[in-house]
């Protein structure tokens, strides 16, 4: 199983930037898909989830209502579109898989992709 992230980069505070995550080896569509961020010397935390046709996904608080998780299943691709981006939206983000799993638990997804970094500036 791979997941490849990409679309990370720079972003100015308000702006928007969309990452993508295509994913191979496994059956896509059976997967709920998660997205989770990190900063250097702390916990990776949960972004927000989706089950695998897209019927329900859910949000941390920190970013509901400007965050917007969906997936192409045709295209094994789970992307986060994020807007009205905030300083402290800079992190490294990852892509998860888990397949009989919904939720926030990191614990609980067992494919990760390898990051990539989101920088918002002022």
């Amino acid at each position: 199983v791979q997941l490849q992230a990409s679309g990370g980069g720079l972003a100015q505070a308000g702006g928007s930037l969309r990452l993508s995550c295509v994913a191979s080896g496994l059956t896509f569509n059976g997967y709920n898909m998660a997205w989770f961020r990190q900063a250097p010397g702390r916990e990776r935390e949960f972004v927000a989830a989706i089950t695998p046709v897209g019927v329900t996904s859910t949000y941390a608080d920190s970013v509901k209502g400007r965050f917007t998780i969906s997936r192409d299943n045709a295209k094994n691709t789970v992307y986060l579109q994020m807007s009205s981006l905030k300083l402290e939206d800079t992190y490294v983000y990852y892509c998860a898989a888990a397949e009989r799993y919904f939720g926030r638990d990191l614990s609980r997804y067992f494919h990760w992709g390898q990051g990539t970094l989101v920088t918002v500036s002022s």
